[in-house]
């Protein structure tokens, strides 16, 4: 077959659930309410911290950043997909392939390094409360959090450089409901061994580097907290705890799911989970960290009783 360059007007087919149409509507009220769930709970989540000088703290800092990720992320894909859920064309350029596939790269790197360092704020806040204003500076939490979106974007770089040099023979039908990097570089009619090695690579670095900080990390929050006395104490501690230890159990639960299990006879099953991944974990991050949380509330009372006042006066 004839080799198609990457700078020639190659499109890719999105195949989604093309064989379950009554699905694929369901789907697009589903994820459309998900979407709109996710615009809300994140741009309030930034908006609080932003404008409330109590949520001036490195923790708040850090979830700025993960509300500011989910945003970015699923703005790449979703509304793309949302109209392919409707209509019977379902095709995307190489182009807008190439930045689904390097945004949610990226994104998704830079979350797991997000995630290690929250965790070791969390062990500082608790381990060494009393030096933790002069450990976690303004100027580190920077650092960490500019360190986090660097190293997410090179290795989305790597990755997309390496998947843009492959020449593709015209058998371009994704079988997923967006530009998924495995199941792209898998229609190159070139090697692509190189590829796999480096994206296998990559997710081990960047799956379970992080993963294994932030275990050693709860390790010594939980023998300190074990050597407080008081069970009030305890629970304080944990309290502030519990939001980022569910969402890395969330997080890291679905992508260990998805990468470790035994490969589905049914494709339909796998792209949901992939679905659950990228739609429904960054809905669920501002809606677990503002539940139980005071300081959040407190924040949001104090947003709309200043926004009733205005409307007043």
């Amino acid at each position: 077959m004839e080799r198609t360059n990457w700078t020639t007007e190659i499109e890719f087919i999105l195949q989604g659930l093309s064989e379950y149409p009554k699905a694929e509507k369901v789907l697009f009220v589903i994820c459309l309410v998900m979407y709109l769930v996710i615009l809300l709970g994140n741009s309030t989540l930034i908006t609080l911290t932003i404008l409330d000088p109590c949520l001036h703290t490195p923790m708040y800092f850090f979830l700025a950043n993960l509300s500011f990720l989910d945003l970015l992320y699923t703005s790449s894909f979703v509304p793309s997909m949302l109209i392919h859920f409707l209509s019977e064309k379902k095709t995307i350029s190489f182009t807008g392939c190439v930045v689904q596939m390097s945004v949610a790269y990226a994104m998704g790197s830079t979350v797991c390094v997000l995630l290690a360092v929250m965790a070791y704020d969390r062990y500082v806040a608790i381990c060494n409360p009393l030096r933790y204003p002069i450990i976690m500076s303004k100027a580190l939490c920077a650092q960490m959090a500019a360190g986090s979106w660097g190293i997410g974007f090179l290795n989305s770089l790597k990755e997309t450089v390496l998947a843009v040099r492959l020449s593709f023979c015209g058998r371009n039908v994704i079988n997923h409901f967006v530009c998924e990097m495995l199941a792209f570089i898998k229609l190159a009619c070139t090697d692509i061994t190189l590829n796999q090695i480096v994206i296998l690579l990559g997710n081990v670095i960047f799956l379970f580097t992080p993963l294994l900080l932030i275990c050693i990390s709860y390790i010594f929050i939980l023998s300190t907290v074990l050597r407080i006395n008081s069970a009030e104490g305890r629970k304080k501690a944990f309290s502030t705890c519990s939001a980022h230890m569910t969402v890395v159990t969330m997080y890291y639960g679905t992508l260990l799911f998805i990468y470790m299990k035994p490969k589905s006879k049914d494709p339909t099953f796998d792209k949901l989970i992939a679905l659950h991944y990228g739609v429904v974990t960054p809905m669920l991050n501002p809606i677990i960290y503002s539940l139980r949380n005071m300081e959040v509330h407190g924040a949001m009372r104090k947003l709309l009783s200043r926004h009733c006042f205005w409307r007043k006066g």
